[in-house]
């Protein structure tokens, strides 16, 4: 069963409480750690792009177009749509032959609100460029036009190329394929849905891959070496507006190299851990991604793998505090679990 996970408060009383479930897997599959329970299915939404985007350098397309680390990064993000971000997915497609309209991600606004009003009071969009899907898309893509698929239906559950990565998800993840439920992401394309031990020990892999094959070990050092290279492009960067960083990229940025991590829709979240070889992956069982922040940095900081000067430089999203429309703080958020060693 879940359990209480955070704990939002407005002035002496707790308001809201999130539940949740944690895995921590190290890259061999053995469970170290957990909180609710490891086995729980969900959907791995977003948080799989950095195991997709594998199969754009295993197909070649990487070194036919000539992608670069920041292409490789937009990737695997879930980006807030600022210009950097945008002009990178166009590089992408220019590389490739493709325009915008071969994009099968929609045209939603970005998904950091101030970012839209800004797209907004600017005049740009709307398009399918401010997708945070866009470049998973432009990676899919890319593989589609480097093997001679049909790019017309892409997205399909039955297209070769979403057989390729299911085909990736279950080696990475060690569970069948017959096992992973499919349904449909929020940008069209196949989900998949496993236990979040799984996910765990796929990013357990990503981050340490030396018991994977030459080809695709290979592929995740390029990979993550991109992540780690241009945290900016995983979701968002400061920029003239107050809180419009994002977690994901904070997290990559003071991790110093050591950590990959990426956000899921519907209270997912996952991180690898290079130097010792770990995974974890969370659920907040109401999917409210509010509660992921202070749940992430507490793992990590029990775990011993951000040391003081790195919990204070994400100490914003570590002491989450709730705050009124005067900018005045009226409550916070507050850890209520601890792990279990296994």
């Amino acid at each position: 069963m879940s359990v209480p996970l955070v704990e939002i408060t407005r002035g002496p009383l707790r308001e809201s409480l999130h539940r949740g479930d944690i895995a921590v897997v190290d890259h061999k599959g053995k469970l170290l750690a957990r909180a609710g329970d490891p086995e729980v299915v969900t959907y791995f939404r977003s948080a799989a792009k950095p195991i997709q985007a594998l199969e754009v350098i295993l197909s070649g397309a990487a070194d036919r177009y000539g992608l670069d680390d920041r292409e490789l990064a937009v990737i695997c993000s879930s980006h807030y749509g600022q210009d950097f971000h945008r002009q990178s997915v166009q590089s992408i497609l220019d590389k490739i032959g493709l325009d915008t309209s071969a994009l099968r991600c929609g045209w939603p606004p970005s998904i950091k609100t101030e970012y839209a009003l800004e797209a907004a009071r600017r005049g740009l969009g709307p398009g399918p460029l401010f997708s945070d899907c866009s470049g998973k898309h432009a990676g899919m893509l890319a593989v589609c036009r480097h093997l001679g698929y049909d790019i017309s239906n892409y997205e399909s559950p039955n297209h070769p190329l979403q057989r390729k990565l299911l085909k990736l998800v279950s080696q990475l993840c060690g569970l069948e394929e017959e096992r992973i439920a499919i349904g449909i992401d929020g940008c069209s394309v196949p989900v998949f849905a496993l236990p979040l031990k799984n996910m765990a020990l796929g990013y357990a892999r990503l981050a340490r891959p030396e018991t994977l094959d030459k080809e695709l070990c290979k592929a995740a050092e390029r990979i993550t070496r991109a992540m780690v290279s241009h945290p900016e492009m995983i979701s968002g960067t400061p920029g003239p507006l107050p809180g419009t960083w994002g977690f994901c990229s904070e997290l990559i940025r003071h991790g110093r190299g050591n950590i990959i991590a990426k956000l899921g829709a519907e209270g997912v979240y996952c991180v690898g851990v290079k130097d010792r070889g770990l995974g974890l992956a969370l659920k907040i069982e109401d999917g409210n991604s509010r509660a992921i922040h202070p749940v992430v940095l507490k793992i990590l900081a029990d775990l011993q793998i951000l040391d003081a000067a790195q919990l204070e430089a994400l100490d914003a999203f570590r002491h989450k505090k709730n705050y009124n429309d005067h900018g005045r703080v009226i409550g916070e958020y507050l850890t209520v679990f601890e792990m279990q060693s296994n």
